[in-house]
């Protein structure tokens, strides 16, 4: 049940980064072809910013789960299992503090933002500061499946070198 509410969770995060992106650009497409009449979508670019916000943080956690970002696989398949074992948990530990401090942060940096408000849009700010707590636990969820995932398929990979 809980994998079925993930992947639904998932799709739905792959979606909205989906959506503010394409949003994004249509937005300030727009802005600048109607400023270029003289008539600008004064809105627009407070809704990128808001837009962009929850974009880049959600598709932080989908390139995340994906393996997305840039990696030196070359150099770390060449190492023997268990230095490429604790690298993994060593640098998702890393993230994990990491993730940590961020929701930290980020949290007392909503608060203070919450009389804060978008010019043109007239919303408070904390709606765009919001992304960093949320998209820091969705990356710290990811990075801890990511975890249990690896731990499970090196008891299976152990089991299998056992019985050889």
């Amino acid at each position: 049940m809980f994998t079925k509410i993930y992947e639904y969770i998932c799709k739905l995060e792959q979606i909205i980064a989906g959506t503010c992106l394409c949003s994004i650009v249509l937005f300030v497409f727009f802005s600048a072809i109607t400023r270029t009449f003289r008539h600008p979508i004064n809105w627009a670019e407070d809704l990128s910013m808001l837009l962009l916000a929850w974009g880049v943080f959600l598709s932080a956690d989908i390139a995340l789960r994906t393996r997305g970002f840039v990696g030196i696989d070359i150099i770390v398949r060449r190492f023997p299992a268990k230095t490429r074992t604790f690298l993994f948990y060593f640098w998702s530990t890393l993230i994990l503090i990491f993730l940590g401090i961020l929701v930290f942060y980020s949290i007392p940096l909503c608060i203070s933002n919450y009389k804060r408000l978008f010019q043109a849009l007239g919303i408070s700010y904390i709606w765009a500061t919001a992304s960093v707590p949320v998209g820091a636990i969705a990356m710290s969820i990811t990075t801890i499946l990511k975890m249990i995932h690896y731990h499970h398929n090196e008891q299976k990979c152990n089991v299998i070198m056992k019985n050889k």
